[in-house]
């Protein structure tokens, strides 16, 4: 076991899974960590991300280039993110009820929508989906595709934007203080707004990977949990884009592990287990880890609390 164990975590097969399992969740967990630092929790990401899938893929079915379907999924995450926030910013109404609504909603109209554009198809269409960036003199990443290297750039793109320009500080002033924020003259409606925007349009273009990369057509369920994944991995992370990056690592590791296990098991030696331990681990230990990481997090002071203007 101790020799099959070493030779699959030396394999960069096993490590290319790893980062291509990530790449959603670092796209949805940056997008979440953008409208939490607003101040904004943004539970429709699971339907953001189903939307961003289903409208990504049908784009580029319908004969559009692969980029403009990225554009679109984050166009219509973006949209879904003004309902959210107009909801939640605008009218002040309960953060977890318009986001539980919002993913009922866009999964609902994706389910839908795929139901009237193919009443007669018992397979889902297939399209061409990105290709591997062979071009890459680095190995592993040169297995992936340019979606998973944007990923990878909006890490240290989001880190520096919040930590050293003077909206990444207004964007985590408003999730702290949305009252000196106003005391400086800055609307804190708009700058929320603008952070669930931009954050649900990283959910659509998380869920436009699935379709457009990972695989090549639009499946229900293949979101399959991602996203409130990436609500956790938020709090996993203490708000921070680098550990964001690492979390999404880590649950991805799992996740790769517990698939490679599942097809060794049974095999010469004996060791058989029941499937569904395998797919409890990454699960299981990824919330061992964010209970570890949760205790010492320090999240936005002003998080999931309407604001009015005026009151202190």
């Amino acid at each position: 076991m101790g020799a099959e164990l070493f030779e699959l975590l030396s394999a960069p097969a096993f490590w290319i899974a790893v980062l291509r399992i990530a790449t959603p969740l670092i796209l949805g967990t940056l997008g979440v960590l953008l409208c939490e630092r607003a101040g904004v929790l943004n539970l429709g990401i699971e339907g953001i991300m189903v939307a961003g899938a289903f409208t990504g893929w049908l784009t580029v079915y319908q004969g559009g280039g692969l980029w403009t379907g990225v554009l679109v999924a984050a166009l219509v995450g973006g949209l879904l993110g003004l309902l959210h926030g107009w909801l939640t910013v605008v009218l002040n109404l309960s953060q977890h009820v318009a986001g539980l609504g919002l993913t009922l909603l866009a999964t609902s109209l994706a389910s839908f929508a795929y139901r009237v554009s193919f009443p007669r198809v018992e397979s889902p269409p297939t399209i061409a989906p990105f290709g591997a960036m062979t071009w890459l003199p680095l190995p592993i990443l040169n297995a992936q595709t340019p979606l998973t290297l944007l990923a990878l750039l909006l890490v240290p793109v989001l880190a520096y934007g919040l930590n050293r320009t003077p909206l990444g500080l207004a964007v985590r002033m408003v999730g702290d203080s949305p009252a000196a924020v106003e005391a400086q003259g800055l609307s804190v409606v708009r700058l929320r707004l603008g952070a669930v925007v931009a954050g649900s349009a990283l959910m659509g273009v998380a869920g436009a990977f699935l379709t457009l990369a990972a695989f090549n057509a639009f499946y229900f369920n293949m979101v399959n949990g991602r996203g409130w994944v990436c609500v956790a991995l938020v709090v996993f992370a203490s708000w921070r884009p680098a550990k964001a990056l690492l979390g999404a690592l880590l649950f991805a590791f799992f996740d790769a592990l517990q698939l490679r296990l599942q097809q060794s098991s049974g095999s010469a030696d004996g060791w058989v287990l029941p499937y569904q331990l395998y797919l409890m681990l990454p699960y299981l230990l990824s919330i061992v880890a964010l209970i570890v990481m949760a205790r010492r997090a320090t999240y936005p002071q002003a998080l999931m609390k309407p604001y009015r203007k005026g009151e202190r």
